[in-house]
Order: structure tokens, then C-alpha cells, then sequence
């Protein structure tokens, strides 16, 4: 049936029949295939989640850091505030002890959904594998972004170090282009997604860096596309993240200022990109301002010390004094950056396994404070590779390294070749690294079983009743905090109602094992009775109320104590 127009037919114009205007697809889009970005994202998926349920089926995952953040989602699931008994015992804060007031990390809250369809600590280890997998889909689009020309002169499909946009046939159009960032893509998803941090981050059960990692990834990424606007969302989600991580926002508006810095003869060029100075402006001024906020305002409303994570003692008693002696004397910085081997070692090996790509690309400023944090620290245990830190920095790290092999593939001849060369190697000492690191144990069924003591301290805490307070070593912490009320053992006894600990074997925070058995010790000749034990772990349990001596509980009068770290950490890069 004809549609009724209002018309006489002779009265309609006689309009020649147009062709369908289809937009052309996105720079590199072609490059990107749904089902490898799938396959990539659910292999990230479960290698983080089998590292982190690997150590969990060994009982190696501890109370600081997987019981503390149990508990604090936990309290977000119950719509109330963040608590851990497991943080405020230990180090002596008082009981309404809010864990915002030790890192400004609200973004935990976002969990809270899974906790109410599983509250369990195995939840944070999925969790955290899904958040990192997120990440795959960025980085293959970022991958994309810096091996595709742009097609407008703009530079909208892709980023060098020093903003120079790139010119040339738009993807899809050259088979061989398309070939080649194609496997880029899917080799920069497999290197993320079985990188080292990612392992290590994995292995450490749950951290902050599980958000940190894809926010990172979708600020840098939407940077390179140009919308500035998602970036600064993800740059203002990072903020929340961790009180530190507004430097690295900073950082990269440092990154952006120059990019869009005024360059070249021609008068738009001369002008600069505006509207890339103004968001870089606004993120470094922004973020540092971020950071600012949250140390020295928020997390002391939230009952936390702005100083209690000033581990900078080389430099001076604090903040104030290390700015003066470090402008008295800049090579200060120098000396307490390489005052320990391991430093300049930790250094050679972020750099060295991605054969010093990322120093081609400006994006690698965005480090500097996280590097700075590490190195100038006087906390071992900021040195290694072993912990979740260098999972903050894979992002850049990955980002900067696309970057200069993008430029090198760009230029052609012997750069092209060189890039290729340089490119294999970096995948291959990556993978390798990985491998050896930790991704062979996943395939090794001895990895995943515990040792007889840790299998003992299972069971040990299996004879404890639901509700009961309890004292237990850090490492069956996870197993009690959804059932019982459950602190660490530590160098202050509690006077609770049940202590499980070891004799034999030391765990932390204790400095040697023998501080353990004159625990046990201690706890049977003032009113405890072992009530079970097995291959040196034993079960104590309390049978009078004669005071223990030294026995101290934090109340609203306590002062918080900083941890003591054993004088055989920190000698080797790849232990913790």
C-alpha cells in the first residue's frame, strides 16, 4: 500500500535516488577481533584467579592483607564503615578504627554487590581477577591506537612520546597493516594478561591495585582517542583508589601539557592543541591536589595518621624536613635511592625485561612518584618484586613500551625491522619471566597442596567454635574472619578466648620462631590450656582469667605502632 504523502504524484520533486552514507569504521578498528579479545580477557581471568586460589589452597594467603580487606567490605556489605579488627589490633588503633583512616580507597565499596551474593575472602580473589582482566580489552585498544596512523591529521589514532601525529593509509585499507597491528593487539593482551605484576599481584590474594590497574589502563587509552572527558572520570576514580595514585594523575597532565605543547611553522601548530592543555592542566594541578586532600585532611578525619606511612627516614623526620635537605643537597636523592642493591637491581629489571622501550615514551613520567616511593623508602619490603607493587606500574609501563615500537614501526627500513626485533624480544623476555616467576607452579599439583603446618593450622582452626575471639596465626586468619572474631598472634598478647599458633615455624609479624614458643609458653603458665596440636602448631585455649602479663587490648586512648620488618628482608629482588 503506497504511504499517503499529502502529495499528487506530479506535485512530488523528482529527487534522484542516493547511495546509504556509511561511516567509515574507527582507526584500527578492523584490528580489533571480539572473539580474541574474549579468549585473552578470560585467560587473564583465570591465571590472576588461580594464582590467588592456588596460594589460598595452600594457606599462604594471611590475615594482612586478605582477612583485613574481608572484613572491610564486609562492612560496606552491612552499609556501615569499613572496620578490621585484624588492622587496628595489630598495630594498635583505637576499636572504631576506620580502614579509610590507614588508605583513602572508597572505591572498595564497589565490591560490597559480591558480598552480598558470597561473603567470603575467595570473593576478593575473583573480584580481583575480574578487575584485572578488564584491562585486557584497553590494552589491545591501546596497542591499536599506537600501531594505526591517524586519517584527519589530528593524531586521534595514535600517540608518539613527543605528540608528533602521524600520517598514512587509514587501517584496513593496507592487508599487511592490518596483519600486523592485529597481532600487535593480540600480543600486547597476552603480555598483560600473563605479566609478571599481574602474577604477583594475583598471588598476593587482593590489593587496591586490583581497580588501579584498569583505571590506569582507560586514562591512558582514552588519552590517546582524544576524550579527555572519560579520562579524567578514570583519573578522578583513581584518586579514590589510594591517596598516592592523585601523583600519578599529575603526572600524566604533565604528559598531556606536552603533547599539546605549541610546535612546528604552521599557525595552528604555533597555537597548540587547547583543548589537550587544558586537561593536562587540570589533572596536574588536580591530581597532586587529590593526594594533598586525602593525606592530610580526609584520612586524619577517618582516625588515621598523616605520617604513619612516612617511611622516608634517610631523607628527614618528615615531609617538610626531607624538602629542605633534599634542596640543600640533591644528591640526597641519589644516595638514598641506591643505598641498598636491590634498588638499582629493582630498576634494571622493570626496565630491563622490556629492553628500555618505555624510556622512548613521555608517558613513562607517569612513574616517577610510584618509582620515587619505592626507592627512596626505607621499608624493605618496597624493593622487591615479590608483592603487588609492580602490578601499579605494568599499565604505564605496557603503554610506553607500545608506544616507541609504534614509532619505530612507523618510521620503516631498518626501524621497522629493529622494531620487530626489538618487539619479539620483549614478548619472549616478558612470557619468560612469567613463566618463571610463578606461572609454572600453577601447573605444578605440589604448589597448590600446604605444607604439613600450614595444613595443621586448617585443621586447628577447625576445632575453634563459630563466634569465638580468637588470636591466630596471620596465615588461617582468612579461613576465621567470616565466622569468628579473629586477630592476629602478635608480639602483644590479647587475652582472648582461643590462640592458635605456631611453634617451629616462623610467620609474621614475629621476628624469629622462638618469640612463638615463649608466646605459648607464656599463655600456659598464666591461664591457657592446649587443647589440641599438631606438627608444631597448637591450640590454646583459655581456662581462668589470671591476667597474662604484657597483655594490652587498643582502646580510644591507643597509640598507633608502625611495624617492625625482619632484618632478612629486603636482600633479594624476587622474595618478599
Amino acid at each position: 500500500m503506497p504511504v499517503e504523502t499529502g502529495l499528487s504524484p506530479s506535485a512530488r520533486p523528482n529527487r534522484p535516488l542516493l547511495p546509504r552514507v556509511v561511516r567509515p569504521p574507527a582507526p584500527g578498528a578492523a584490528a580489533l577481533s571480539g572473539r580474541r579479545t574474549a579468549v585473552l580477557t578470560l585467560l587473564c581471568f583465570a591465571v590472576t584467579a588461580a594464582c590467588g586460589l592456588q596460594q589460598w589452597s595452600a594457606v599462604l594467603l594471611g590475615g594482612f592483607d586478605l582477612g583485613i580487606f574481608h572484613q572491610g567490605v564486609a562492612g560496606y556489605a552491612h552499609l556501615g564503615l569499613p572496620i578490621s579488627p585484624v588492622k587496628s589490633y595489630h598495630h594498635e588503633f583505637p576499636p572504631a578504627f576506620s580502614l579509610l583512616g590507614d588508605h583513602f580507597s572508597p572505591i572498595l565499596a564497589a565490591l560490597a554487590p559480591l558480598y552480598w551474593i558470597w561473603e567470603d575472602p575467595r570473593t576478593l580473589i575473583l573480584g580481583q581477577a575480574l578487575l584485572l582482566s578488564a584491562g585486557v580489552p584497553l590494552i589491545r585498544r591501546i596497542a591499536v591506537r599506537c600501531f594505526t596512523p591517524p586519517t584527519d591529521g589530528t593524531g586521534a589514532g595514535t600517540d608518539s612520546a613527543d605528540g608528533d601525529p602521524r600520517t598514512g593509509d587509514p587501517a584496513g585499507t593496507d592487508p599487511a597493516r592490518l596483519r600486523t597491528v592485529r597481532l600487535v593487539a593480540d600480543l600486547a593482551g597476552l603480555v598483560y594478561g600473563l605479566g609478571w605484576p599481574l602474577l604477583a599481584a594475583g598471588r598476593g590474594g587482593f590489593h587496591e591495585v586490583a581497580f588501579a590497574v584498569p583505571l590506569t589502563l582507560l586514562m591512558l587509552e582514552r588519552g590517546l582517542a582524544r576524550r579527555y572527558g572519560t579520562a579524567a572520570l578514570a583519573a578522578a576514580l583513581l584518586c579514590l583508589t589510594k591517596e598516592d595514585l592523585g601523583l600519578l594523575v599529575g603526572m600524566y597532565g604533565l604528559v598531556l601539557l606536552w603533547r599539546g605543547r605549541p610546535r612546528g611553522d604552521r599557525q595552528g601548530e604555533r597555537a597548540g592543541d587547547r583543548r589537550t592543555l587544558a586537561y593536562g592542566a587540570g589533572l596536574l594541578i588536580g591530581g597532586p591536589l587529590a593526594s594533598a586532600l586525602a593525606i592530610v585532611e580526609l584520612i586524619p578525619a577517618m582516625g588515621g595518621q598523616p605520617d604513619y606511612y612516612w617511611v622516608y627516614g634517610p631523607l628527614g623526620p618528615d615531609a617538610g624536613t626531607a624538602f629542605g635537605n633534599v634542596l640543600g643537597d640533591p644528591l640526597l636523592l641519589v644516595q638514598v635511592a641506591t643505598n641498598a642493591t636491590i634498588k638499582p637491581l629493582l630498576l634494571l629489571w622493570l626496565f630491563g625485561t622490556l629492553l628500555l622501550l618505555p624510556l622512548r615514551s613521555a608517558t613513562t613520567l607517569c612513574l616517577l612518584p610510584l618509582l620515587a616511593e619505592r626507592v627512596l623508602s626505607d621499608n624493605p619490603n618496597h624493593w622487591s618484586i615479590a608483592h603487588h607493587y609492580d602490578a601499579f606500574l605494568w599499565p604505564v609501563l605496557l603503554t610506553a613500551t607500545l608506544e616507541a615500537l609504534g614509532r619505530l614501526h612507523a618510521r620503516g627500513g631498518l626501524h621497522r625491522r629493529t622494531g620487530y626485533g626489538l618487539g619479539t624480544a620483549a614478548v619472549a623476555i616478558s612470557l619468560v619471566s612469567s613463566l618463571v616467576l610463578g606461572g609454572i607452579s600453577l601447573l605444578t599439583p605440589a604448589f597448590w597442596r600446604p605444607s604439613a603446618s600450614n595444613a595443621a593450622l586448617v585443621r586447628g582452626a577447625a576445632q575453634i567454635p563459630d563466634g569465638a575471639l580468637v588470636e591466630a596465626d596471620n596465615q588461617v586468619v582468612p579461613r576465621l574472619v567470616g565466622r569468628t572474631d579473629a586477630v592476629l598472634v602478635d608480639g602483644v598478647p590479647r587475652g582472648r578466648d582461643y590462640v592458635l599458633i605456631r611453634s617451629d615455624t616462623r610467620t609474621f609479624p614475629f621476628q624469629t620462631s622462638a618469640e612463638q614458643a615463649e608466646r605459648i609458653e607464656l599463655l600456659l603458665a598464666h591461664g591457657y590450656r592446649q587443647v589440641w596440636g599438631e606438627h608444631g602448631v597448637v591450640l590454646l585455649h583459655r581456662e581462668s582469667d589470671e591476667p597474662v602479663p604484657g597483655a594490652r587490648v587498643p582502646d580510644d586512648g591507643s597509640t598507633p605502632v608502625k611495624e617492625l620488618v625482619p632484618s632478612d628482608v629486603g636482600h633479594n629482588l624476587f622474595k618478599g
